[in-house]
């Protein structure tokens, strides 16, 4: 149990340095803070809507991507042209982190906070 509590913190702070580098590359933010409150409140989504609607063919991982969209929205200025591409940095980002920390082998090759990686 302590080890899957580590293990969950570790890749949530990754995944918040990926959505604060996407963050301040697009929208000029600087507050790692507001990006691990962001990567949890988007994990938590990511996880309940993946398990209320996930399982539905096609619109499902859909809806869950569109839902955690919504929340980098809505906790970053700019729309959702920009929540996009803070996405799309912080998934780039971590997946870089990820490949590096794993190829030491510090950490597997998830995160939390980031959809997909």
């Amino acid at each position: 149990m302590i080890e899957s509590l580590i293990v969950f913190a570790v890749s949530l702070l990754i995944g918040a340095l990926g959505i604060f580098l996407g963050a301040r590359l697009v929208v000029d933010t600087e507050d790692y803070t507001y990006a691990f409150i962001t990567a949890l409140i988007g994990a938590v989504v990511w996880a309940l809507v993946g398990f209320f609607l996930g399982w539905i063919p096609l619109l499902g991982p859909l809806l869950v991507f569109v839902a955690y969209l919504a929340v980098i929205n809505a906790r970053y200025p700019g729309g959702w042209v920009d929540a996009v591409a803070i996405t799309i940095v912080a998934w780039i980002s971590v997946l870089i982190v990820l490949y590096v920390l794993a190829f030491l082998g510090v950490t597997g090759f998830e995160a939390a906070g980031v959809p997909g990686t």
